[in-house]
């Protein structure tokens, strides 16, 4: 593989409990976590200080959203259960979300990269992957002047991983975080990544990282020296030929400055169960804000859909998922209501909800379908109830 490639990987520091930092400095070395409700806003004091909100306070059903660096050091994560993330870090701060300032504070850094390294994949609200091959400044300078624009664009740190891929630049930014800067190259490899856990590899997952270990492979590697026969016996051919590829540090995959999703959904998980028929009146309430803020979120992206889903979690935490298909594509949020309505008729309401979600998908740009965006209409009250 040529090493002329030079690929790096982007990703924003602790990005959401950063945002909030910087709105609340007093908070800077304080195990913070960011996932409460409106509820969990600051009070402003007489004095001018702040009261905040804390974990142990916390009563409902919420997922941490993300943590700083010193609440991760007590053991709570992103994707926790916050009366979990609570019994560890009782006294850690909980804000709520804002994710208005997320993305002004993302479009802010992408913006600021995008003006020294236009070849960009944006990953998400808080990562990017960079083609730098064809830049003519060198590899370290350049990273440099990258991560100064990011922070003097949104006052935030990044950390960056730079190798010949995609594979080994995402594992690279995550080496030296915050405020990271790694360069590998193929020859590296063996130092730098081999000894590094497997589940350090973007793609594999806990029940991917489990079954290794119970072959005996736990770094990268011991999988680089494993019997590919073995793999394929556990793995299969496909999955096999994949892991030993990556633990060498393979990876032909370009940076594609456009990517279209293949879907766009809401969703939200309920504070305490609700029974579709005893809170009828509050789950209709909430399935048709879903359905039409999915329909702004649509119309503000400029796509339509021909697809709608729903999806639910039972108490039990079994999911059920329904769609249909419109003959037309869409990005109404009543039409989207109408034909989630169709999918809730088609499953079981006889037991207590956690979660709520709907989805499109199918998706075309408006400028493609030759539509423009139509105003949302709010569903009548008839509407509302027909369906629960």
């Amino acid at each position: 593989m040529a090493e002329t490639r030079r690929i790096a990987h982007l990703d924003m520091d602790a990005f959401y409990a950063s945002v909030e930092l910087l709105r609340y400095p007093e908070l800077r070395g304080q195990p913070v976590v960011i996932g409460g409700g409106s509820r969990h806003q600051p009070v402003e004091l007489a004095d001018g200080t702040r009261r905040f909100s804390r974990l142990r306070d916390y009563v409902g059903r919420g997922v941490v959203t993300t943590s700083t660096y010193e609440a991760r050091a007590l053991g709570v994560f992103s994707a926790m259960g916050t009366m979990k993330a609570a019994a560890l870090a009782p006294d850690a701060v909980l804000l709520p979300t804002d994710f208005d300032s997320y993305r002004r504070l993302s479009r802010l850094f992408k913006a600021a990269v995008a003006e020294i390294a236009p070849h960009m994949e944006d990953r998400g609200i808080d990562e990017i992957y960079l083609d730098l091959s064809e830049h003519p400044e060198e590899t370290r300078a350049l990273a440099l002047r990258i991560k100064q624009a990011v922070k003097d664009h949104t006052g935030l740190s990044c950390s960056i991983g730079i190798a010949p891929n995609k594979l080994l630049a995402k594992i690279c930014s995550d080496l030296e975080k915050p405020n990271g800067l790694t360069i590998v190259s193929h020859d590296d490899v063996p130092a730098r990544i081999w000894p590094l856990p497997v589940r350090k590899v973007n793609g594999i997952g806990p029940k991917a990282d489990a079954k290794l270990a119970a072959l005996g492979i736990d770094t990268v590697g011991q999988l680089a020296a494993a019997d590919e026969a073995l793999l394929q016996e556990h793995f299969g051919l496909n999955t096999a030929s994949w892991l030993k590829r990556i633990a060498l540090g393979q990876d032909e995959r370009a940076v594609v400055t456009s990517h279209e999703p293949k879907s766009i959904s809401r969703e939200t998980t309920f504070e305490r169960d609700l029974h579709a028929r005893h809170d009828k009146e509050a789950l209709s309430d909430i399935f048709t804000r879903l359905c039409l803020r999915l329909g702004e979120d649509l119309a503000r992206k400029r796509y339509v859909g021909r697809t709608v889903g729903i999806k639910l979690r039972y108490a039990d935490f079994r999911i059920v998922t329904r769609d249909v298909t419109l003959p037309a594509p869409t990005a109404d949020g009543a039409a989207i209501r109408r034909a989630a309505g169709e999918c809730l008729r088609r499953v079981p309401l006889d037991q207590r909800l956690r979660l709520l979600g709907v989805r499109v998908s199918a998706l075309s740009s408006m400028d493609e379908a030759g539509l423009e965006e139509s105003a949302t209409r709010v569903p009548s009250q008839g509407d509302l109830f027909a369906d629960l």
